[in-house]
């Protein structure tokens, strides 16, 4: 459950999206193209973003921020995702809007003034130590581990996929305070920290990866991190739970994006098709190019519905896991199947990087892989929403 809020109006929908169009749209194909074959931080987006107070969209009107809600942020992150930056472009903010929520829902009054501002204005950038190799979405099984000593820890540890780590300059970091195996619960026993990324107590080791090369992903290893006591995040032991805040909405959020990269490829396989003349005729004439395309029109559009109906649920204080988790599953698959389709419509120009749509194509394939598997979705579907016995 979460604070209820009141869903925008269709006007300030509309404001919203004409609003990120006005910024996003200043950064072109060429752009983009050139962050994903030189892998630099698009740190010139990013400080568009920021000053025009779109990184502050969910965070406390007290601190700076237009506290809105996951509504709010889903029609933004579409927008973000829609103009040709595909998850380069979502993820360079995407990680501002929910990521740092323990901050908002646990945090104290002196770190919210101490941290918020800095997020917001795009002066400090967060990067994000959870996922562990060992573990994965086993989040209980983590072994990083902070050791209470006089004034704070001491923490040693690995983390994987930790994206922006190459570029961020604090780290929020989960790690075990007691031992799973001494714990009452697998849920006890896990704390959160907002502290500097120390690089001389964090080797930080980037990963190459298929795509989203200018958003970093990364191989973190911690010896010896100390972080003062000020720096942990709630109780100690009771971090777990701080995490669940932000699941439902960061499953909206990848939807959204999914289908805005999934669009942005429909619209260029669609131009394409109505451009290109083989045999005399238009290839958008054919209907083996048609029916393909308004497939993807229908299964994004169905999926974009999903999406804005599990924000709105979370806004009004809702029950919303189902509709989240289906919302990320659908809109990845819808996203995915489509920029595909403009590939195949593009036939061997849709190899070739001048048409940007393989490009689309390896920028959306991150969102059936993360943040939770489609497998785990289908589950929790099948064990929550139609009673079916755990299967795992």
């Amino acid at each position: 459950m979460t604070e209820v809020r009141p869903l925008p109006t269709d006007d300030e929908r509309n404001a919203i999206r004409e609003g990120v169009r006005a910024v996003v749209t200043r950064f072109d194909d060429e752009y983009w193209l050139a962050r994903d074959e030189d892998g630099k931080f698009p740190h010139e987006f990013h400080r568009a973003m920021a000053e025009a107070g779109w990184l502050g969209i969910t965070m406390p009107e007290a601190y700076g921020g237009s506290g809105l809600g996951v509504t709010e942020a889903a029609i933004m992150m579409h927008e973000v995702a829609s103009h040709g930056g595909g998850m380069a472009a979502a993820s360079t903010v995407h990680i501002n809007l929910f990521g740092p929520h323990p901050i908002v829902v646990k945090g104290t009054p002196e770190q919210k003034a101490r941290w918020v501002p800095q997020l917001i204005a795009g002066r400090d950038q967060c990067c994000f130590g959870f996922t562990e190799p060992d573990a994965g979405l086993n989040t209980t099984r983590i072994k990083t581990f902070a050791e209470k000593v006089k004034g704070g820890y001491i923490v040693r540890g690995q983390k994987v996929w930790t994206s922006t780590a190459q570029v961020a300059n604090k780290i929020m970091l989960l790690t075990r305070t007691t031992k799973y195996e001494d714990c009452a619960r697998p849920t006890d026993g896990i704390t959160i920290f907002y502290t500097d990324l120390d690089r001389s107590k964090i080797d930080v080791q980037r990963i190459p990866k298929m795509a989203r090369k200018a958003v970093d992903s990364n191989a973190i290893f911690i010896d010896g991190l100390f972080i003062p006591e000020e720096d942990r995040i709630g109780e100690e032991g009771k971090g777990f739970s701080y995490i669940l805040h932000s699941l439902n909405p960061e499953r909206v959020l990848i939807a959204s994006e999914a289908i805005g990269i999934g669009q942005d490829a429909l619209r260029r396989a669609t131009r394409y098709a109505q451009e290109r003349v083989v045999f005399d005729r238009p290839i958008g004439q054919n209907q083996s190019i048609q029916h393909p395309l308004a497939e993807n029109w229908m299964y994004l559009e169905s999926a974009w519905l999903m999406a804005v109906k599990a924000a709105e649920l979370y806004d009004q204080g809702l029950p919303c896991g189902a509709e989240a988790n289906s919302a990320k599953f659908l809109g990845a698959r819808a996203g995915h199947d489509a920029a595909w389709q403009a590939v195949m419509t593009h036939g061997g120009f849709g190899y070739a990087k001048e048409y940007h749509v393989e490009r689309l194509y390896r920028e959306v394939s991150l969102t059936r892989l993360a943040p939770i598997t489609e497998q785990l979705i289908l589950s929790f579907v099948a064990e929550k929403v139609l009673g079916l016995p755990k299967s795992y």
